[in-house]
């Protein structure tokens, strides 16, 4: 094998922008760059110090280095997209997405139009709204948009054939356009309000609904009522309002994240000022990289492509600064024909929304991760971790949920190596203490569960897992001590002092605080069973305070009388959709202020 000669090589090099490709023994491409000054670029892979080692594993195989020059910084990245496309180089950051992006299409050549999904290129006469991340988003838009406008979606050769009405119309999904049922006026109507919608302005034709719900209620006519508050319903479900819904214009934001050597990138679709949806990517990383070396990376080669320049919208927002912005930019708004503005400081809605797309980022590499690393070696983690000599096989957490002392509810939940056992979840409703005493609630509920497997009804862990700190952990080992019960081992579970994942404090009976990595898998099957504790508790405290609660859950928040409790059901169109709502819907309502609306979420969501 040939040694490359890089101090030759680069003698020669010039330092005018463009592409590099390097190449191992048997010519094949392991990697495509660009550069503003090839000389200084190329020269950085070959230090004599500060590479990483996988790095140094890329400079290892290469056997050569071609380069082509180009006259912008731009037309290097733009070569360096179809370079990577065409070659796919094993080191390069790969985000493999060829296909075009679903659409709705609405046509305008027949009398009644029709309302379809829809991809590839726009050679249909109409409109055309989108796009949408997958083709579930579509599917799901237009079955929500049928129930509501009843718009015909058939094919037209079964349309102008029909002779009675098909089953869409009988389930009122149509509205029998085919057999003359309903007028050319009326579903002309009918079109313009799903055409509104799709625009993004269907505060109108929402508001249209609140007015004929309270004109049928007026009249008594209850069951039209209840239809249109289902009709504001499924609007409200589709223009999801909370955080998802405002300002204007085409948006894409762009999240990167990475832990543990994995990277996940992922792009909310905004259109008109409404969010249709997500994607998530999950590239394939072999040279150490930041969020901005990841979104520089994949900006060019997702919008890059005659096949996709149509579709860039105005603005990018992004979650990490770019160092090459002024290029990327400059070739965006060259490919697509208009300005492309790269956004990585903003406010506001975009804040929110950017805010959003990290939470959702950190939620999907977490799902990944926890599909990589399987339960076995969590619970071989567990098992080091407290010095067993095998690992344990099986886990019950404990946790209390209350307001203010109402309603108190203990959960216990079971995992074993197959991950959360269901079928063995109990929940105890907590009577006869005194309200707000969660060391009398946390030892009543041990004793009944632990009473009840003495008995026989059950198996004990090997691990037992109380919410809480080493008052909770007292209670447990008195308890368990009562009933005789030997060979668990009790630990407590104390949020860390800034209450954030990965700084929990876990007490044992005897010996010191044990002190786990935030990356231990142990830690994190702790983290797991404790959050889904805490989830099972608080679900079945809210069903027993609705239960024992009679009345309307916004009487008795201070400020909020009969006029605003009609202003909000106007809007929302019911109690259920107003608990659903988030802070910023809530306040977005008439006559509802940004204090009141805060008192309110409050008191629906336990303060």
């Amino acid at each position: 094998m040939t040694t490359f000669d890089a101090s030759a090589f680069l003698s020669n090099l010039t330092s005018r922008p463009g592409v590099y490709r390097m190449l191992d023994i048997e010519r094949q491409v392991l990697y495509v760059g660009k550069a503003k000054n090839l000389k200084n670029r190329v020269s950085n892979y070959f230090r004599a110090n500060g590479l990483d080692s996988k790095t140094i594993a890329l400079v290892g195989r290469i056997a050569d280095i071609e380069i082509t020059i180009t006259a912008s910084e731009t037309e290097a990245l733009l070569l360096e997209q179809s370079l990577i496309k065409e070659f796919k180089p094993p080191y390069n950051i790969l985000f493999r997405d060829d296909k075009s992006y679903p659409l709705i299409h609405l046509s305008s050549e027949d009398e009644y139009p029709r309302l379809t999904f829809h991809r590839g290129a726009k050679s249909k006469k109409g409109r055309y709204f989108g796009p949408f991340p997958n083709s579930f988003s579509v599917r799901n838009s237009l079955s929500i948009l049928q129930k509501v406008f009843r718009v015909r979606q058939c094919e037209d050769t079964f349309f102008r054939n029909r002779t009675r009405p098909c089953l869409q119309y009988q389930i009122n999904r149509c509205s029998g356009p085919c057999c003359g049922l309903v007028s050319v006026e009326k579903y002309a109507d009918d079109v313009a309000h799903a055409e509104m919608f799709l625009d993004g302005k269907s505060d109108a034709v929402i508001k249209d609904y609140a007015d004929k719900m309270e004109t049928a209620s007026s009249k008594l006519d209850f069951e039209q009522a209840a239809y249109c508050r289902d009709q504001i319903s499924h609007l409200r479900k589709v223009q999801e309002q909370q955080h998802v819904v405002g300002g204007a214009g085409d948006v894409d934001v762009m999240a990167a994240v990475q832990s543990n050597g994995v990277a996940c990138l992922l792009v909310m679709f905004i259109r008109d000022g409404r969010l249709l949806g997500n994607k998530t990517f999950f590239p394939k990383i072999k040279l150490d990289e930041n969020a901005g070396a990841l979104v520089s990376a994949f900006v060019p080669q997702f919008y890059l492509s005659s096949q996709k320049s149509k579709d860039v919208p105005s603005e990018i927002v992004v979650n990490a600064k770019l160092a090459d912005k002024a290029v990327l930019q400059e070739a965006l708004s060259e490919q697509s024909g208009r300005k492309v503005l790269l956004s990585d400081s903003v406010r506001s809605q975009k804040r929110r929304w950017l805010d959003m797309a990290e939470t959702n980022a950190e939620q999907s590499l977490g799902v990944h991760l926890s599909n990589r690393n399987n339960l076995n070696r969590r619970f071989e983690a567990l098992q080091e971790a407290f010095g067993f000599d095998s690992p344990p096989e099986r886990l019950e957490c404990f946790d209390i949920s209350h307001s203010s002392g109402e309603a108190t509810v203990a959960s216990c939940v079971v995992f074993d190596k197959n991950g959360p056992v269901k079928s063995d979840y109990r929940r105890f409703n907590i009577a006869d203490i005194t309200p707000g005493d969660d060391y009398a609630a946390m030892r009543q509920a041990l004793e009944r569960r632990y009473t009840r497997i003495k008995k026989g009804e059950g198996r004990l862990p090997d691990i037992l897992f109380v919410d809480g700190g080493k008052g909770q952990l007292a209670e447990a080992q008195k308890i368990l001590e009562e009933l005789q019960i030997v060979g668990v081992t009790i630990v407590g579970v104390a949020k860390g002092p800034q209450r954030k994942a990965g700084q929990e404090r876990l007490f044992l009976i005897e010996g010191p605080e044990l002190a786990l990595s935030a990356d231990n898998p142990g830690l994190h099957l702790i983290q797991h069973i404790r959050d889904e504790s805490h989830r099972f508790a608080i679900t079945a405290h809210r069903n027993r305070r609705a239960k024992k609660r009679k009345t309307s859950a916004l009487e008795g928040i201070e400020g909020v009388g009969p006029k605003r409790r009609r202003s909000l059901l106007r809007h929302f169109g019911g109690a259920k959709q107003i608990h659903s709502a988030s802070l910023q819907e809530i306040a977005k309502v008439d006559g509802i202020s940004s204090a009141i609306a805060e008192q309110i979420y409050a008191a629906l969501h336990n303060g």
